[in-house]
């Protein structure tokens, strides 16, 4: 009998953003993560999901538990669906760089601030309805 050959969902398909996206973080750190097999925001996210676990990796690369919690809140941002280096871009100079800031406003400002910040970058804002997804999938993670 021949074996099933499953397909990945298309979400598996989507790379994992890499740690060197992530603006909020020295270089001295990037270079220490990277030498604990830490490559991308997915593993940074999984190897800092507990307060302990947020204090071991601080202390394996000789950061603060802040640090990581800054980092952390970046990561998060950086995996919303949709979301790339232009959305992150577009997202610093709206004023929101990581998760936290986001949970901060509420929808209608929330767009605002993204339409006002492509067009300072000379963009095209990103669509209603993506907007609104980052801002329900943010309050999604926070309650996880």
């Amino acid at each position: 009998m021949a074996a099933l050959s499953r397909r990945p969902a298309p979400e598996a398909d989507a790379p994992v953003p890499p740690i060197t996206e992530l603006t909020r973080i020295e270089p001295v750190h990037l270079a220490r993560l990277e030498k604990q097999g830490i490559f991308t925001t997915g593993i940074l996210l999984e190897v800092s999901e507990t307060a302990t676990r947020r204090q071991t990796l601080a202390d394996h690369v000789k950061a603060t538990t802040n640090d990581v919690g800054a980092w952390r809140d970046e990561a998060l941002l950086l995996n919303l669906a949709g979301f790339g280096p232009a959305e992150h871009q577009l997202f610093i100079q709206a004023g929101i760089e990581g998760l936290r800031d986001l949970l901060a406003v509420e929808l209608d400002p929330f767009r605002a601030r993204v339409v006002k910040a492509a067009g300072e970058l000379a963009a095209e804002p990103p669509p209603d309805l993506m907007v609104e997804t980052w801002w329900e999938q943010a309050r999604t993670l926070e309650e996880a």
